[in-house]
């Protein structure tokens, strides 16, 4: 079975990722989209109405655009290339993807399906909910009795640093944890969706951690 794989950015949306932190794979019946966070999108042959070249900005905007019948999915979605589009087209047609796009509707593969209607982000409602309250509480614990005027120095201190532990954490479980991979992304999600994302996170959340923790202490 003949594959394409591309290394580029995405748009889904209006949540932008770019260059590298999303993936295209096709094969004679897939064509997926992992953006991390910006979402993961997955079609079948029939989902596909076209697939046109896209741009924005001549060589650092440009990409392909992916017309679909996906109701749970946004209709924007758009992968970046450095590419030519025309190249990364031909590329999927020569999977044979394309060429079964006309096909009858079919039964779909009951996984797809079931990704399909979870829609494009990969965690599960509950994460971002549950960590967006926390992080708030914690800078708060900073910042409140910094404006009321019951501490002096600056707004941060161990509440910012808590926060950050806990987003390096967090990405740190993401990448080492199956279990906790299981508790926090939806059905069929794996870690290569968020993969490049969390290690991104890791790196920017530690040096951060240690730049705020520094001057906690200071």
């Amino acid at each position: 079975m003949k594959q394409f794989k591309l290394t580029g950015g995405a748009r889904i949306g209006r949540v932008n990722a770019s260059y590298p932190f999303a993936n295209l794979y096709a094969d004679e019946n897939t064509l997926k989209i992992d953006a991390s966070l910006a979402g993961n999108v997955i079609f079948q042959p029939q989902d596909i109405i076209s697939i046109k070249p896209y741009m924005a900005i001549p060589l650092i905007g440009q990409g392909i655009k992916i017309l679909h019948r996906v109701e749970n999915y946004n209709q924007n979605v758009i992968f970046w290339t450095m590419k030519d589009p025309e190249f990364v087209i031909s590329q999927i047609k020569q999977t044979g993807f394309l060429e079964k796009a006309n096909f009858p509707l079919t039964e779909k593969d009951q996984q797809i399906i079931r990704q399909q209607r979870q829609g494009g982000f990969p965690l599960k409602p509950f994460f971002p909910v549950v960590f967006i309250l926390l992080w708030n509480i914690l800078l708060l614990y900073d910042i409140l009795p910094f404006f009321l005027q019951k501490r002096s120095g600056g707004p941060f201190g161990f509440g910012i640093c808590t926060a950050l532990g806990l987003l390096f954490l967090t990405a740190l479980m993401t990448l080492i944890s199956g279990g906790f991979r299981k508790l926090i992304l939806k059905y069929g999600r794996e870690l290569e969706d968020i993969k490049k994302f969390a290690i991104f996170i890791l790196l920017i959340s530690g040096i951060m951690f240690a730049a705020f923790f520094t001057l906690a202490l200071s």
